[in-house]
């Protein structure tokens, strides 16, 4: 069954966000309407990528012209202690996921990757010809396993059409406060884990390290607004369908309907996302204590095994090929995040 082209204009559209109701599938979601305006519309399903007759009616149900791909396990060190299982769901379910969308001529698909891909960067800022390293944890593989995988399906099919959007550290959330990262337990990454911090339910935060060779001696990561994330995912599908820097409008209307092949981008496009600039461990702490009013209080502790001392990213490409660049500073990204937490400090299970 051929590929469904990419197109000029529509007056529907339909895109198949799997893991949509996570911390970036719910803000890219809310930038999906958006961009849909009046016509947009959600419809939710229940449903695990693994379970290949639910993937079947999904598709059968709705003409799905491209799939944005988040679902997927994505703890680090879970994955250490639980490999099957991210294996299995991570890999196994994409490859379900794909079979499924084949079949029904959908040959479309970003995908939720990491710059966890580039392991121990071989340079700063990270480029994405940046070489690839081994990931050192199988959340991390699973990523650089699928990348692998989905351009093959490139290689062996050129009807395919892939995005490989590696995500930097996404923190903030909706300024409406009302959806906002929710991790289940004590939180591994830092931002959720300094709003616990400041809203009262944990007493102190842990920085592991404060010895590198960094202007305060603590890691310095490139954190990126969870909304101004999302947003790359829309410029993404604009940029399959080959419309960025043509002069046409730049919307999701220009990504369904009857294009000849030859008006539509096909390939592997790979993009950095981040801001391009790194921000250190304390500097967030100081970003979170000038947006809650309050200090958090926090204890050095050994630098952690693996730990680099500086990771952010060169996001150039992404700028002049997708007409995409981060808006978003580090005191938004905190001031957003400490509205979600403040008023939802239990997270959704307050809601």
């Amino acid at each position: 069954m051929s590929n469904k082209s990419l197109a000029t204009s529509a007056e529907k559209l339909c895109i198949l966000v799997t893991g949509g109701a996570g911390f970036i599938g719910s803000h890219t979601c809310v930038e999906l309407l958006a961009k849909g305006e009046d016509e947009a519309r959600l419809k939710f399903y229940c449903a695990n990528i693994l379970d290949r007759a639910a993937l079947e009616s999904i598709f059968a149900e709705n003409d799905i012209d491209a799939i944005i791909h988040f679902a997927g396990f994505k703890a680090v060190g879970e994955s250490v202690a639980k490999p099957l299982e991210y294996y299995w769901n991570n890999i196994a379910g994409t490859l379900v996921l794909c079979d499924v969308s084949r079949a029904h001529g959908v040959k479309n698909i970003v995908f939720s990757s990491s710059a966890t891909v580039y392991g121990e960067p071989e340079f700063i800022p990270i480029t994405e010809d940046c070489p690839k390293h081994d990931a050192t944890n199988p959340y991390g593989q699973t990523k650089s396993m699928l990348e692998q995988i989905l351009t093959d399906l490139y290689v062996g099919d050129n009807e395919w059409n892939v995005v490989l959007l590696r995500y930097f550290n996404p923190i903030g959330a909706h300024e409406s406060g009302m959806i906002g990262e929710d991790p289940k337990g004590i939180p591994n990454n830092l931002v959720p884990y300094v709003a616990q911090v400041a809203v009262g339910k944990l007493p102190y935060l842990n920085v592991y390290g404060d010895d590198y060779p960094t202007p305060d001696g603590t890691g310095i990561r490139d954190y990126i607004h969870v909304v101004d994330l999302a947003r790359g995912h829309v410029a993404a599908l604009d940029w399959m369908a080959g419309h960025v820097g043509t002069g046409e409008p730049i919307g999701l209307g220009s990504i369904k309907g009857e294009a000849s092949p030859d008006e539509t981008r096909r390939g592997v496009g790979i993009f950095n996302l981040g801001t391009g600039k790194g921000s250190s461990v304390l500097d967030v702490v100081h970003a979170f204590e000038k947006a809650c009013g309050h200090e958090i209080p926090y204890e050095i502790k050994p630098r952690r095994a693996g730990d680099i001392a500086v990771n952010y990213a060169a996001c150039d490409k992404a700028h002049s090929e997708m007409g995409w660049k981060a808006e978003y500073d580090l005191d938004r990204m905190c001031e957003d995040s400490w509205r979600w937490q403040s008023n939802n400090p239990d997270g959704y299970r307050s809601a």
